[in-house]
């Protein structure tokens, strides 16, 4: 995998799981040298194309979400295989789908890490994630701002292009700034991670800033198309439909500022 030889997944996510990961469902039972997974995980990035996944699943119930455990799972084992392919909004090219465990079994050696730990180490992934998340904004609002800044000079209305309306350019202002603020917020927290400090509380302000951010610009980049923003003939429609993701894979806004605020203040219970 880190040659780029073989494509790999990722799986927390299930249908009745999301931001609630002691909800999951899908089981792991120990069978002499073996484990036995069954379940349906979901919204599993290039869950039809990975060669191996890392799949969790539950191994001690009584224990919530510490009881998760990370099992690798090769392509062509028996009893795994995707199931229902996600007809998305936008990043369409992003393979998504379910994953399908069904008396799937894998060697013992094949729990990765610790059992029972790997809500733990889900955590540590998902504050990488999120830097990675709060990039993609960056870069979708990025294009969104430069679309909509070249059409305003050269789109006319009332015998002046557009861009030199004021309420056009307050437009523009608006997305200049929070672009470079959310991109900043980015590059903070990737320098940290690459120190291999803890990013918990810089990675959550990152991707819920950027995400946010970035709505906000292709949300005002479509409005400064007007009507063609509306169509397909110009690409601010796209990064207006991808970038909706941003606020909701990873953790959601709400997961950001519930993680943001125990950071800060320290959990109450």
């Amino acid at each position: 995998m880190a040659r780029g030889e073989k494509l790999g997944c990722w799986s927390l996510t299930e249908p009745g799981s999301g931001s609630d990961a002691s909800a999951a469902h899908t089981t792991a039972v120990l069978e002499g040298d073996t484990w036995r997974l069954d379940g349906v995980k979901a919204f599993v990035t290039n869950g039809h194309y990975a060669d191996l996944g890392v799949v969790m699943a539950v191994t001690d119930k009584a224990r919530g979400k510490h009881g998760l455990s990370a099992f690798i799972i090769e392509k062509g084992t028996a009893g795994f295989r995707p199931g229902k392919k996600e007809k998305k909004l936008g990043l369409r090219a992003s393979d998504t789908a379910e994953l399908l465990l069904e008396s799937c079994r894998v060697p013992r050696s094949h729990c990765l890490g610790r059992p029972h730990e790997g809500f733990i180490d889900c955590l540590k992934v998902l504050d990488r994630g999120r830097i990675g998340i709060a990039a993609l904004a960056v870069g979708i609002a990025q294009g969104a701002f430069e679309a909509a800044s070249a059409y305003a000079r050269v789109r006319k209305q009332f015998g002046q292009p557009i861009g030199a309306f004021q309420a056009i350019q307050w437009k523009i202002a608006d997305m200049a700034t929070e672009i470079d603020a959310a991109r900043l917020l980015t590059y903070r927290a990737a320098v940290l991670a690459d120190r291999g400090e803890r990013i918990t509380l810089e990675a959550s302000k990152a991707k819920l800033f950027a995400s946010e951010a970035a709505l906000r610009a292709t949300g005002e980049a479509v409005q400064v198309f007007g009507g063609y923003g509306f169509v397909r003939d110009y690409p601010v429609e796209k990064y207006y439909r991808d970038v909706r993701l941003c606020a909701i894979g990873e953790g959601t806004s709400e997961i950001q500022r519930m993680v943001i605020g125990r950071e800060i203040i320290g959990r109450t219970s």
